[in-house]
């Protein structure tokens, strides 16, 4: 009583002091409210990487992918198998191919000729293991079939058709192709599109996948003109003529990891003395009616300012990543005529090297790698095409001498900036700025599919025209007169 009497006297002859009391004990009440257990009201600012999630599904948006889960007969079997793939190469064993995600063994030593850290022994049919790797690190991946814009099927078909292409048993040849398309048949995401979201990858030529007949003496598996198939799109090396295959480049040794890596290689490119004006490295071909390598062996034997490198088979200097750049590099110009088909590795290996392509035909890269290659094709090449090799007469010589210099610097120029989109990085790495072959690609298909995928909303029958043959995509056009 006495306590309670003495606070209400104080508080009656200073009111002021009393005041400062009350205040203080709301302002702690309040503030202790925003202490409460379940921190109902507290701020948490965002953590980084939900931050990164946020920006990555946003910029994920029609771009995601899904990989199909394969029995590992379609893929991984093949590579513990790796001696049965054998035939069909020129290579003892390729075994050694399937080292470091399928780059294959690293170049140590090039005096000079490469840079460090970045040029492997790449084998061209290993770019379905390439690509695959690549794709497991696609930054738009999902696990959610339903989400995805395009389905990825990881079926090595060129591996797996290589053990069967010599052998006359058409069974052995098709049997993979089969269960494959059956297999897919039966999953939930094939129903979705039935199939036209689905794509895969071929180290081979398409051409190899689609036997017209099936007869013994036709080359090649029916994989491509399965009904199932049909419905399916294709990367190959090279498209053949039907709508549903897409050309993209064939691997190269160079797998850079940094964006660095990339500058230095054009910057030392930019730089290259080059003595010869054009190079052609490649066998003849007697007995491809038609061909016109024996004319151009012929002049190229017959000029001072051309270098023939015989690549007959068994020549060891042609599969050599070190001497195939360090030709390519000593040339202007690099002669692409078509071989055993349309396309060649070695017009990427060339371009690599910052030499001007020279294309024949418009099949070896202007009908093909539309992704990939500048749409002007005067940027960056020199075209002679030649419809009739009995009457054709040109002098490769004397037209790449009245190419202005100036307009040849252009063209080399633009053959280095087009470095990054005709080359594969490391899968276990991705660059940062420039977008590589693998990039394009994914981007090209993801982009194909939703053109399909707009039609049928808009009530078209998606299959008009999906896998129809193109019978003038590779014949002398207006466009490729």
């Amino acid at each position: 009583m006495e306590k309670s009497a003495l606070i209400s006297r104080v508080c009656y002859d200073n009111h002021h002091f009393c005041l400062a009391i009350l205040f203080s004990f709301l302002f702690c009440s309040l503030f202790l409210s925003f202490r409460a257990p379940n921190h109902a009201l507290t701020f948490k600012p965002l953590n980084p990487s939900n931050t990164k999630n946020l920006t990555t599904t946003h910029s994920c948006t029609g771009r995601y992918v899904y990989i199909h889960r394969l029995p590992s007969r379609f893929n991984n079997d093949l590579l513990h198998n790796c001696h049965s793939l054998t035939r069909g190469t020129n290579k003892p064993n390729m075994c050694p191919y399937m080292q470091n995600m399928g780059l294959g063994p690293p170049i140590a030593t090039s005096q000079g000729v490469l840079t460090n850290n970045t040029w492997y022994a790449t084998n061209q049919f290993l770019l379905e293991v390439i690509f695959h790797n690549r794709m497991t690190k696609y930054s738009c991946l999902t696990n959610d079939s339903s989400l995805a814009s395009a389905i990825f099927v990881p079926f090595y078909a060129g591996l797996d058709v290589s053990r069967f292409l010599w052998l006359s048993n058409l069974t052995d040849r098709d049997s993979s192709a089969r269960d494959l398309v059956q297999w897919l048949a039966n999953r939930p995401e094939w129903k979705k599109m039935w199939g036209r979201d689905h794509f895969l990858i071929s180290g081979r030529i398409a051409w190899d996948f689609r036997r017209q007949r099936d007869e013994e003496s036709y080359w090649g598996s029916k994989f491509r003109f399965l009904p199932e198939s049909m419905n399916m799109s294709m990367l190959a090396v090279e498209a053949s003529s039907w709508n549903n295959d897409y050309a993209i480049p064939y691997p190269t040794s160079f797998h850079p990891s940094k964006d660095t890596q990339v500058l230095q290689w054009q910057r030392k490119i930019r730089h290259q003395k080059r003595p010869y004006l054009f190079t052609f490295t490649g066998a003849p071909r007697p007995e491809l009616e038609g061909s016109i390598r024996g004319k151009i062996i012929e002049q190229c034997r017959a000029s001072s300012v051309c270098k023939f490198v015989d690549c007959s088979y068994g020549v060891e200097s042609c599969d050599d990543p070190i001497n195939v750049i360090k030709v390519f590099g000593s040339s202007v110009f690099c002669l692409q005529p078509p071989g055993d088909s349309y396309t060649r590795r070695s017009i990427f290996d060339s371009m690599l090297a910052g030499c001007i392509p020279v294309f024949f035909h418009p099949g070896t890269a202007y009908s093909q790698y539309k992704w990939h290659l500048p749409k002007n094709r005067s940027r960056y090449s020199v075209y002679i095409p030649v419809k009739d090799v009995k009457q054709w007469n040109a002098n490769v010589e004397q037209v790449l001498l009245g190419i202005p210099e100036g307009d040849v610097s252009a063209m080399r120029e633009e053959v280095i900036k087009v470095i990054p989109n005709i080359i594969y990085a490391d899968p276990r790495s991705k660059l940062d700025s420039f977008e590589d072959a693998f990039d394009l690609a994914v981007k090209g298909m993801v982009e194909r599919i939703e053109k399909v995928r707009e039609a049928t909303r808009r009530g078209i029958d998606p299959s008009i025209g999906f896998a129809d043959e193109d019978h003038y995509k590779y014949t002398f056009s207006q466009n490729f007169s």
